[in-house]
């Protein structure tokens, strides 16, 4: 188990959580919207955006701290291409927050480990699709084997593999769940998801069912992996899996405009600045059902909605809205 550097803070944050639901435990925040790759499923990324400023990001930690978040995820994009993530993340810890972020480990040197073991990274997440890369995804083990030498022997964090279903054919997502076994990372596999947040099986085709009960049996998860877990079967065979949903309660998706989304796919809903989010919007978004829930794929959010499961949710609906022009034209990934 790899314990946050200020654990005392965090399970005094993690108590306050539970006992008040307008309390995020999980936020996802962009650092970067520029990546080093261009993969063919991802709408989460561009190739030109630079790094943002450190004073609005800090602005934005510090809020967050304010209002009770648990865990922070900074993301991109590529986090790893903004040169001051590890300010970013002590600056996250210093208040007493899990620190993790999501990488595709191609910028992973053994000098950038080292400036994460000291700003207090908790976890990284190394999203890994197949074994060479193809027109779905660029994130590939062929690539990046050397990186994951470097992590095993150098991060004091830790490491969690993922690999999204449908990516790269079935075989070859089995070798490389075999080749991640063998190295004895933590693992995951996830369902890979359209716009609009809806499954989608890529080249898994009709396999996707067997695949994924296959290959979740050989995945090696942390406690926290396993939270919210349970929807994904009934999800491949029938389309659908309702839940209560409290995105833009328990967990916020943050984008590099410092506008709170429910999620990378409803981005722009409610498209309320970061600063200006307090407990009122935390509860109303936390009791009001969002109207995309059935068929949601989205982990992350069904994974901080499940404690609350048992909770009522009668706010007013807020239903997705019509899409606007070029409101992904900035491409996202779950």
């Amino acid at each position: 188990m790899y314990l946050p550097k200020n654990p005392v803070a965090m399970v005094h944050r993690a108590a306050r959580a539970a006992l008040s639901p307008a309390t995020p435990l999980l936020v996802q925040m962009v650092v970067i919207r520029r990546c080093n790759l261009s993969c063919g499923y991802c709408n989460e990324y561009d190739d030109h955006s630079p790094p943002l400023p450190l004073e609005d990001l800090y602005r934005r930690i510090d809020h967050l701290a304010e209002i009770g978040t648990v865990t922070v995820t900074l993301t991109g994009g590529e986090p790893l291409m903004h040169p001051d993530l590890d300010k970013l993340i002590a600056r996250v810890v210093s208040h007493g927050m899990v620190c993790t972020t999501i990488s595709n480990a191609y910028p992973i040197t053994e000098r950038w480990i080292h400036r994460l073991n000291r700003a207090g990274l908790s976890w990284i997440q190394i999203s890994i699709d197949n074994l060479e890369p193809n027109d779905v995804s660029q994130k590939s083990l062929s690539k990046i084997r050397k990186k994951l030498t470097l992590l095993k022997e150098h991060a004091q964090f830790g490491v969690n593999i993922n690999a999204v279903l449908g990516s790269s054919p079935p075989e070859h997502t089995r070798q490389l769940v075999r080749e991640i076994e063998e190295q004895g990372f933590y693992m995951t596999v996830g369902l890979m998801h359209d716009g609009e947040g809806q499954l989608d099986p890529g080249l898994a085709g009709d396999e996707l069912a067997e695949l994924y009960g296959e290959l979740r049996e050989h995945s090696n998860k942390t406690i926290f992996h396993l939270a919210g877990e349970g929807w994904e079967r009934k999800m491949i065979r029938e389309g659908t899996v309702p839940f209560r949903c409290r995105a833009g309660g328990r967990y916020l998706y943050v984008d590099e405009f410092g506008k709170v989304s429910f999620c990378s796919q409803r981005r722009g809903d409610p498209g309320i600045d970061l600063l200006s989010y307090g407990k009122q919007q935390l509860w109303d978004a936390f009791n009001a059902p969002k109207g995309c829930e059935d068929a949601c794929t989205i982990s992350c959010v069904r994974r901080a909605s499940a404690t609350d499961e048992w909770r009522r949710q009668d706010g007013r609906p807020v239903p997705p809205a019509a899409p606007a022009e070029n409101k992904h034209s900035l491409p996202i990934i779950e």
